[in-house]
């Protein structure tokens, strides 16, 4: 060692010097490079070791020539290598700059705190004091309207009486009502809440009086499937519509967006299932009480997951939540998207602005910028069959996006991409669950790049559905729902499965020619009407007894009878006598909630009696009144399926013993 740290004393200083500068360089970009490609678990395995083993040879053969050259005084050897070792270096900086860029975008994917965000909110011209009655929910796991709650009354010393609900509609009711004072709500509340009537104006009704956020563990982050993403796999798309741009506040959202997603990396077929947001379910938080299912988000990603798999018995590996405001980038990072619009329309803008912010376009194939895309993805109010009409234009964007991600040539385009989306998209996929997707891009980027056309089979789906009025006894109002036709979910079910090769594909033996149909391309679900009907109540006043009781039969629901006479506060003095003047069950209530249904028959002395009959007759002559009909949902023949869906409720639909109907005919 004396010896030759004594021959190195006489080497040329600056040579030395730049030999250990460029061997200290080398060493931390070596090692930097290393970590860097040891983090990509599973992608090329055998090629990262071959690779950091070589690199290390490298390293250890630079040290060990450069000292002999130095030595010898090769000067044309050493000045070789030297330059040869700063070349790898810088190389391996910016591979290591790239890697790393790419795995914490990916990274940040997966959420594992979230901000939440509690507020005490009050009507704006109520005066919040000690006195004032609070509402919060009785739910013990929800975290914004029970646990920060309650924080939140502790750190403000609050000593006001508090009223538990067990469901949100019910307690902004009473808000309105003026029956409670103050709630405790989400702090996205605003964007929950305003389609809802009449809450649509909530932003501007209320004040928020107490504001409490706290970042915990992401309850929402659910545990990932095993699978990897080179095998059959479902994703949970859900758009989230929030006032911020990024995603890493509140548990609550709103559930307008939701789309199942199959997908089989071996064959590249898709499968994209939108659920309509006024599809009427079993809500599996909620004690299976049948809700909008768009109502399941408020209560957090399980629920929604939970729920979607309880109706297609399908488990649900992933999901991803995006916000609407992350369309807006990865739209513009691609460069825009090629969509067919449908309707001349006008849309407010991401930031929900009207005015010389609004988004208007015309009919026809376009390029689409990301506030268009966005707004042709949020518009619904002027399609024809509204949230349906909007489901297929999602599901356009969705196509026209997977159409430009294939064609990307760049790493520069992908990083653009993957910082657009990262900060609005959360997902419970782990970054290496993620990373193991590599295996089915290179084999598509490879084809690419050889001038092959990648084609991605993309199978559609329509749900059948009809009409379906709900009266909701807590809010005394009638909310337009749809129910769905189990028939029709059965075949997209059975497809969704086929692809995820959980079921063989069964031949269709039986094909009858519709020449009014298009099939190019099939469309799952769709013209499948068979299935059972929720249930609702009709409309039984000025009927007969006998109606009543084969109405009773025909529901499987206990009836008894109540006559009234005059004096009787369900006397019905435009019903003839002997016909129904009330009932117990309101039109439109869910009859899976009501196991009796009372009816009330007029029985008048016979000169009443006379007297009405008279005035009936005279009434009939006058005008063609007839017997109010209950709403009939839209049969398989009328598949104009116009729905006015600018109801939603979240929670229960509960029996009311005094829900008494009675009606005026006239």
């Amino acid at each position: 060692m004396k010896i030759l740290i004594n021959k190195l004393k006489k080497v040329n200083k600056i040579k030395l010097i730049l030999f250990f500068i460029s061997l200290i360089s080398y060493t931390v970009a070596y090692i930097l490079l290393s970590k860097s490609l040891l983090q990509l678990s599973g992608i090329e395995t055998v090629i990262r070791s071959i690779l950091i083993t070589l690199f290390f040879i490298y390293l250890i053969f630079y040290l060990l020539s450069s000292l002999i050259n130095l030595i010898t005084k090769k000067n044309i050897k050493y000045y070789i290598f030297l330059i040869i070792t700063i070349i790898l270096t810088v190389i391996f900086f910016f591979i290591s700059y790239y890697i790393n860029t790419i795995y914490n975008s990916l990274s940040n994917l997966n959420k594992d705190t979230i901000t939440y965000t509690t507020n005490l909110i009050t009507l704006n011209d109520n005066e919040f004091n000690k006195n004032s009655n609070i509402g919060m929910i009785n739910n013990e796991d929800d975290i914004e309207g029970y646990i920060l709650a309650n924080k939140l009354i502790k750190k403000e010393n609050l000593k006001n009486d508090i009223t538990l609900y067990d469901d949100y509609y019910k307690m902004l009711r009473d808000l309105y009502n003026q029956d409670i004072d103050a709630i405790f709500v989400s702090g996205n509340y605003k964007v929950l809440f305003n389609k809802e009537e009449p809450y649509t104006n909530i932003a501007t009704d209320t004040k928020i009086i107490y504001k409490y956020s706290e970042e915990l563990k992401n309850q929402d982050n659910l545990s990932s499937s095993n699978k990897k993403l080179t095998e059959p796999f479902t994703v949970l798309l859900m758009g989230v519509d929030s006032e911020l741009n990024g995603l890493n506040a509140n548990q609550a959202f709103n559930g307008d967006t939701l789309m199942l997603i199959t997908f089989n990396p071996k064959t590249l077929t898709a499968s994209m299932f939108s659920i309509p947001r006024d599809l009427y379910v079993p809500i599996v938080c909620n004690n299976d009480k049948l809700s909008k299912i768009n109502s399941s988000a408020a209560y957090g990603t399980k629920c929604v997951i939970d729920t979607i798999t309880n109706l297609t018995d399908i488990n649900i590996d992933y999901y991803v939540k995006i916000n609407f405001k992350g369309v807006v980038s990865l739209v513009d990072a691609l460069g825009g998207i090629t969509v067919d619009v449908p309707i001349d329309f006008c849309e407010q803008n991401s930031n929900r602005e009207f005015g010389d912010a609004t988004i208007c376009l015309k009919k026809g194939v376009q390029t689409l910028n990301g506030e268009e895309a966005l707004a042709l993805a949020r518009h619904r109010k002027t399609l024809p069959r509204g949230d349906i009409d909007r489901i297929a234009n999602q599901q356009k964007i969705i196509e026209a996006l997977i159409n430009k991600v294939k064609n990307i040539r760049s790493f520069q385009e992908f990083e653009n991409i993957l910082n657009s989306v990262s900060n609005n998209t959360a997902t419970n996929m782990t970054t290496n669950q993620i990373l193991s997707f590599y295996n089915v891009g290179k084999d598509i980027l490879i084809n690419t790049l050889s001038g092959e056309d990648i084609n991605f089979d993309i199978k559609k789906t329509y749900l059948e559905y009809y009409d379906l009025p709900v009266y909701l006894p807590y809010s005394g109002i009638t909310t337009s729902a749809l129910g769905y036709y189990q028939e029709s979910l059965d075949e997209i079910i059975t497809m969704m499965k086929v692809n995820l090769n959980l079921i063989e594909e069964t031949p269709n033996k039986t094909f009858k020619i519709d020449y009014n149909e298009d099939y190019t391309t099939k469309v799952y679900g769709k013209k499948l009407y068979g299935g059972e009907k929720i249930k609702t109540m009709v409309n039984l006043i000025g009927k007969s007894k006998e109606e009543a009781i084969n109405y009773a039969n025909e529901v499987n629901i206990n009836i008894e009878f109540v006559e009234v006479d005059q004096n009787s506060e369900y006397y019905n003095p435009y019903v003839a006598n002997n016909k129904i003047a009330a009932q117990s069950i309101h039109e439109n209530a869910l009859l899976a909630n009501y196991n009796e249904l009372t009816i009330y028959i007029n029985n008048v002395n016979e000169e009443l009696d006379n007297n009405l009959d008279n005035n009936n007759d005279n009434d009939n002559n006058n005008e063609d009144n007839e017997t109010t009909d209950p709403i009939i949902p839209n049969s398989p023949e009328d598949e104009s399926n116009g729905n006015d869906t600018n109801e939603e409720e979240i929670g229960t639909q509960e029996k009311d013993d005094n829900d008494i109907i009675i009606e005026n005919e006239d």
